[in-house]
């Protein structure tokens, strides 16, 4: 899938997509080997699967400074903006369902990899609950998971405050 280049203004000022989702992704490759802390946002603590979603997207403007979002609270946002993409490529949200409800989110480096906090649980509070856990910001192909819904490229967003 060709990826237009498109300058808009959002949270972060005006800038190409395609420069948004190469900061993005090189933002969340520093994460990586931090640990997993359920409902972490920071990188010193640790991060859960959506306070990393969040956090890239905060860092290129996409989403704004202020605010929390849950895996299924980040799904409804984008789905409401008709962003959903059906084949994955750098920069879109993977996100994972079960029971009915979105649990899971992850940045898709390419079109089979993803990179996210994972591998914990609502168990996982400490660093040393990580290790047992082998819980920490990883990279992996994302259709080795089940429960795999579907795709959306936040950095379609139309216009700020979106």
């Amino acid at each position: 899938m060709r990826i237009y280049e498109k300058t808009f203004k959002n949270y972060g000022g005006s800038m190409k997509v395609s420069e948004k989702r190469m900061i993005a992704i090189e933002i969340a490759k520093q994460f990586l080997g931090r640990p997993y802390t359920w409902g972490g946002d920071d990188p010193m603590r640790g991060f859960d699967c959506s306070g990393l979603a969040v956090e890239l997207l905060k860092s290129v403007g996409v989403l704004p400074r202020r605010g929390d979002w849950t895996a299924q609270m980040l799904w409804n946002r984008f789905d409401n903006f008709g962003v959903m993409v059906s084949e994955p490529y750098w920069g879109c949200l993977v996100f994972w369902k079960s029971g009915g409800e979105i649990i899971h989110v992850e940045m898709c480096l390419n079109d089979e990899l993803s990179i996210g906090a994972s591998g914990g649980g609502s168990k996982v509070k400490t660093l040393e609950d990580a290790i047992k856990q082998n819980a920490f910001i990883k990279v992996r192909p994302f259709r080795s998971r089940s429960g795999l819904f579907g795709f959306v490229d936040p950095f379609l967003l139309p216009r700020r405050g979106a």
